[in-house]
């Protein structure tokens, strides 16, 4: 099973072309070469920093700094390769400026030392100081340009074999009031209309999110298809399917969905790096479900020691 990532390319001048946008510029550069540019050079910087650290602590007065110039070096690489693979390339550019900061802190810190360090440590500042203003436009511009041409969609599946009848599967599901019992993002459901409900998800710091939806399709015991009306914080749309099992083995319930947000690439990104796709969430509340409808009720691990002290999902990364 895969999950699919559409992802428009902001660098590419068609789709600026066909989004009818016009393109911004640094000092009369393209952005998106100025933020190639900073990528290659965020990874030259970062292997010299890893492979020389002493020397590159030398340049910039920091001297017995080497284990933290090396560390500053990972990043530099991570930033970089960041910035050249990622369809939108502004959020590492927000991590450089970020790091920027860091070692401006870093060699003010260093104006303190001897006498002889402190025209290199001024000298390195004078630099990083040029640098972090480039990362700071280039960042900008480039967030501005993805607000502008819209949002990223983003594609999950998962199934999941129940052993419960399509009738009771689609019965429970058809009922959107039970759904918060076994999605951890839901706070709760409101039936609004014959096909209208609205919808509160949770987001951190204990604020939530709201959203209307109507149903698109209901086809008893076999398909449930929604989406969000216009005007949603998070617009959304998906299918449940209800197949009857080979062999009266009980239910396999399919789940689509698609959701498009602000940022939704980022929120891609980062649930890649703390390992947890859209479709492994998907694939959670599915288990949840089955516990739910088959045992009726669902066992947790939250506010254990070893478990999760929230019900934090890819609607949180949606709303960073």
């Amino acid at each position: 099973m895969a999950t699919r990532v559409e992802t428009p390319n902001l660098e590419s001048s068609s789709y600026q072309r066909q989004n009818g946008s016009t393109q911004s510029s640094i000092m009369g550069m393209d952005p998106t070469r100025v933020a190639q540019g900073l990528g290659w050079f965020s990874i030259g910087l970062g292997l010299a920093e890893i492979f020389a650290p002493r020397a590159v602590s030398r340049m910039v007065g920091a001297n017995n700094h080497s284990s933290l110039v090396r560390f500053y070096g990972v990043r530099e690489v991570l930033a970089g390769v960041g910035i050249l693979t990622q369809p939108n390339p502004a959020p590492w550019l927000w991590g450089r400026v970020a790091g920027d900061v860091l070692d401006l802190s870093t060699l003010g810190r260093t104006l303190n030392g001897p006498d002889n360090n402190r025209g290199l440590a001024a000298l390195g500042i004078a630099s990083v100081g040029v640098v972090t203003a480039l990362d700071y436009l280039c960042a900008k511009e480039l967030s501005e340009q993805h607000a502008q041409h819209g949002n990223t969609a983003l594609h999950a599946e998962a199934n999941m074999m129940i052993n419960r009848s399509p009738e009771e599967c689609y019965r429970v599901w058809r009922n959107f009031e039970n759904l918060p019992r076994f999605m951890q993002y839901l706070q709760s459901v409101r039936i609004t209309g014959e096909r209208e409900s609205h919808w509160i998800g949770s987001v951190p710091g204990g604020a939530t999110i709201e959203w209307d939806a109507e149903m698109t399709e209901d086809r008893p015991n076999e398909r449930i298809g929604w989406r969000s009306l216009p005007g949603s914080q998070v617009t959304n749309s998906g299918t449940v399917d209800f197949e009857k099992a080979p062999g009266n083995r009980g239910t396999i319930v399919r789940v689509q969905m698609d959701y498009n947000a602000p940022a939704a690439s980022v929120a891609s990104m980062l649930a890649k790096m703390i390992g947890k796709e859209p479709e492994q969430l998907v694939n959670k509340d599915l288990r949840r479900f089955k516990q739910y409808i088959e045992t009726g009720s669902v066992i947790t691990t939250d506010g254990q020691p070893a478990g999760r002290r929230s019900g934090a999902t890819w609607l949180d990364s949606l709303a960073q």
